[in-house]
């Protein structure tokens, strides 16, 4: 018979030690967060004509222009060449947050994957 205000065998235990973990991996996830918003990330688009730098928090920090691409004959080509750079990086930034994201998520089977609720 269970004890009154408890659950068989030892759970409230077991959930104290959850809700450890659990606090425990969110005060990693938003000190990896908070690392990951602190870096830059730099791509280049045309051989290096044009180079992006945004951060993690996915601002562009920086635009860098090779002279030769500034042609005023052909602003349509820079154009396309800060729009590829910058996306460049914003997939450096994207696949960071995925690596840092996965080595919490990884040992749970994705996300909820074998809980319960």
């Amino acid at each position: 018979m269970a004890k009154r205000g408890g659950f068989p065998g030892g759970m409230p235990g077991n959930m104290n030690n959850l809700m450890k973990q659990a606090q425990k991996m969110q005060r990693q996830m938003e000190e990896n967060q908070k690392a990951l918003e602190e870096k830059e990330f730099t791509a280049a688009a045309g051989g290096g004509a044009v180079e992006v730098t945004i951060s993690g928090k996915r601002e562009v920090t920086k635009v860098k222009l090779s002279e030769e691409v500034v042609d005023p004959d052909d602003i349509e080509m820079l154009e396309d060449l800060i729009v590829a750079a910058t996306n460049e990086a914003l997939r450096k930034v994207e696949e960071e947050a995925a690596s840092v994201m996965s080595r919490f998520t990884g040992g749970l089977g994705g996300l909820g994957g074998g809980l319960p609720f």
